[in-house]
């Protein structure tokens, strides 16, 4: 019989945001994939978890892709995490589940076990009671970048993304131009020592970051309030 590809969601920060399915999971397993196995040895040792671990990310050759579907076809059980929250949005774990699928069809089962997610934790405290927003994952270092604003500032849904701490004050200065007036909540460092969170328009926040530079650490996660 072949085995199953459980893809696990870990915290996003504080370590007891983790389900007791997960937990659980993680010790049965035979593998875990690991975007970075230094930082998921913190979480398995954290919990008493002594699974092997294996690395895979965004640049994971395809001999390691072709090795986890070896084990998966000797019957072996691999847990796929990312370094934080859930893998596949945002995140490598995607491609793996693609090849995954690819290789074994029906004959593997891949399995979701659902928890922490930056993009929700931020939706559920924003406030923003919204049924429909648009998500863009990692705001473009680059390329693309203008594209972005037009598009954002054509939405009339809210629109979410993430933005590193190198670039969250050049995002607020681009939204201040695009969408001027549209409110902006940002969630920094969610579930974290130093979390913060944070409303107003983009001149107002910018105004704020740019006054504290001590608090541009961490990642954030950027919400733009629905066109109304």
């Amino acid at each position: 019989m072949n085995g199953t590809l459980f893809v696990v969601a870990t915290p996003i920060g504080n370590l007891e945001d983790i389900t007791f399915r997960a937990v659980r999971v993680l010790k049965e397993v035979d593998v875990v994939a690991c975007e970075d196995t230094r930082v998921t040895k913190k979480l398995l040792a954290h919990y008493d978890i002594h699974a092997p671990t294996i690395s895979y990310h965004a640049y994971s050759s395809d001999a390691r892709h072709d090795e986890i579907v070896a084990l998966l076809r000797d019957g072996k059980h691999v847990a796929l995490v990312t370094d934080a929250g859930t893998p596949g949005v945002s995140d490598p774990g995607a491609m793996l589940v693609s090849r995954v699928r690819e290789a074994c069809g029906d004959t593997v089962r891949i399995v979701p076990i659902p928890g922490a997610s930056a993009l929700t934790a931020a939706l559920s405290v924003a406030g923003l009671g919204v049924s429909e927003f648009v998500f863009t994952g990692f705001v473009p270092h680059k390329k693309g970048r203008a594209t972005l604003m037009k598009m954002i500032a054509d939405e009339p849904r809210a629109v979410v993304m993430y933005e590193s701490t190198h670039r969250i004050v050049k995002l607020l200065e681009e939204l201040a131009v695009a969408v001027p007036t549209r409110h902006v909540f940002i969630a920094r460092e969610a579930t974290k020592m130093f979390e913060e969170y944070r409303r107003g328009n983009p001149a107002k926040l910018l105004a704020w970051y740019t006054e504290h530079p001590d608090t541009v650490r961490g990642e954030f996660v950027v919400i733009v309030t629905p066109l109304v």
